[in-house]
């Protein structure tokens, strides 16, 4: 199964993520498919940057988002936006 997940870099005590499309079964910071944004929590207010299109071009087909992942993506709007293009699919579907 591949998962949108944060892989830890940074130093010891000083965390900083970036937001990755992995396969499930390779390490927290092992190999990764594509890098899609990253997330600083030291800054104040925390730093979060993830590229909209390739993360619903990943939901769409079929990366499941971890618990932390997904309120990242919350947080910048990405699961709002796909939530529309949803309802807009919907909508031309009952149209036609």
């Amino acid at each position: 199964m591949v998962k949108i997940r944060l892989r830890r870099m940074g130093a010891k005590k000083r965390p900083f993520y970036r937001v990755v499309v992995a396969d499930s079964r390779s390490p927290r910071d092992g190999r990764f498919i594509e890098e899609i944004g990253y997330y600083d929590p030291t800054k104040d207010p925390a730093v979060i940057k993830i590229d909209e299109d390739k993360a619903v071009r990943w939901i769409n087909n079929g990366a499941q988002p971890t618990d932390t992942a997904r309120s990242l993506l919350r947080k910048t709007g990405v699961l709002k936006k796909l939530h529309e293009q949803k309802q807009e699919a919907r909508t031309a579907a009952h149209e036609s």
